[in-house]
């Protein structure tokens, strides 16, 4: 039997969703992610689930914040004067936007909320402090050279 072993690249379907049964990502009904095996292009959590697999094997893979977007990080909320968001964004809850660290590194952030002086914005990864349940089936294997 063919299992998954770091260094392959693999296939996989998922369905992923929160605790409560909240589905937040799937790829049925597309294209199943494709990605090497313990190369870190996916969460660790989920990349420890699939490590050992059989090719055609399903499985829930259930993977704790720490191991997913991490836990949600107070310092990265932060609120800044209305005025210093150019006007013409309509700024509303859930809008995301680009900004930049004080080192220039380009960051995603999200309005959480907005009054007449000041915008409150969040840099945490949106599933930050969120377990995770992926129910995964491994589809293909193509085993490292």
């Amino acid at each position: 039997m063919t299992q998954a072993q770091a260094g392959d690249t693999v296939r996989i379907h998922y369905i992923g969703t929160l605790t409560d049964g909240t589905q937040f990502d799937t790829s049925v009904g597309g294209e199943p992610l494709q990605f090497q095996l313990g190369s870190g292009q996916i969460i660790p959590g989920l990349e420890r689930g699939i490590d050992g697999m059989a090719l055609g094997e399903k499985q829930r893979v259930v993977v704790p914040a720490a191991e997913a977007y991490g836990t949600h990080d107070p310092q990265k909320v932060q609120q800044v004067p209305r005025s210093a968001i150019p006007a013409e964004i309509p700024l509303e809850r859930g809008l995301q936007l680009q900004a930049q660290t004080p080192q220039g590194v380009p960051v995603v952030v999200v309005v959480t909320d907005v009054s007449s002086e000041a915008v409150t914005l969040d840099g945490n990864h949106p599933l930050a402090g969120q377990d995770l349940v992926f129910d995964v089936e491994l589809v293909d294997i193509v085993k490292a050279a």
